[in-house]
């Protein structure tokens, strides 16, 4: 009788615990999961420069071989570099001064600055063109500023979109010379003023042509270095005790509330068996 009352005394105690023990190890997994994923995801929506469509073009250039009978533009390699550090800091003044401060020894032109949120969570915004020459040594410097989260750098070929832009320009200029010839013949004045419509409607393709060829041009030939410096903590792992502590408390509460159930849904199974059977019992003795 006792080894009977003992055995099953230990598998009442063996499912009881099975639950206990199988919400324990989820909630521990899934606490060290999420903090893994906030630590190393928390820019993922921070990404700042990509929702602004108005940003400065910087354009370098490489040498290329001298073609025979070729103009000077067709020679030169044309590329868009582009480097984005997003940076945590708990020193947000000083931090940024060294930004600023990087970008004076480096020569470097602030093209975008922007700076929002109250302090404890501030963020600074700023797209930085730098000369080529200097590029690689500025990059490495900025790193080194606060706890870095996230770098990328991109290089994107732009020769073919320059030299598509200069051939368009000679044919323009072309069109343009040609029309201004036909001004010295005689005709109709209708066809004079339609003449000078054409003209006026070439010209200002030019002066288009202009501005994004400028952006290309020897003098202007930057790469962008983009940094978004965001204030607060860069996030550190909890301690094994405190993870274990969050856990027990949560499975106890938990815990509690699945048995207190269970027992509740079982009070409640045998109520309506025992309701079941008395109406049984009444509907023989009323049918005898």
């Amino acid at each position: 009788m006792n080894v009977t009352f003992k055995r099953r005394t230990k598998k009442v105690i063996i499912y009881l615990t099975i639950p206990f023990l199988v919400l324990f190890v989820f909630r521990l997994s899934y606490g060290y999961l999420v903090s893994s994923v906030e630590r190393n995801n928390w820019v993922a929506d921070s990404d700042f420069f990509s929702s602004i469509g108005e940003l400065r073009k910087n354009y370098a250039s490489e040498k290329g071989g001298k073609r025979v009978s070729a103009p000077d533009w067709a020679d030169n390699q044309k590329y868009e570099k582009t480097a984005t550090v997003q940076t945590r800091t708990t020193k947000f003044d000083a931090d940024a001064a060294a930004v600023d401060s990087a970008t004076k020894q480096f020569s470097a032109v602030i093209q975008y600055e922007q700076s929002v949120g109250n302090k404890g969570s501030r963020q600074l915004h700023l797209s930085i063109g730098v000369v080529p020459s200097a590029f690689d040594s500025f990059y490495t410097a900025i790193q080194k500023i606060g706890t870095v989260k996230e770098r990328e750098v991109v290089k994107v070929d732009k020769t073919n979109e320059y030299r598509q832009l200069n051939a368009k320009r000679e044919s323009l200029e072309k069109t343009l010379a040609s029309l201004q010839e036909l001004k010295s013949e005689s005709g109709v004045i209708s066809d004079f003023v339609t003449l000078h419509d054409k003209i006026l409607e070439i010209e200002k393709e030019l002066q288009e042509l202009g501005v994004e060829l400028g952006n290309f041009n020897s003098e202007n030939e930057y790469c962008t270095v983009r940094v978004s410096l965001f204030e607060g903590s860069a996030g550190k792992k909890a301690s094994f005790f405190t993870q274990t502590k969050n856990t027990l408390e949560w499975t106890i509460q938990y815990y509690t509330i699945l048995i207190a159930a269970l027992f509740g849904a079982c009070c409640a199974a045998t109520l309506i068996v025992h309701i079941a059977i008395k109406l049984n019992i009444l509907k023989s003795e009323v049918q005898n």
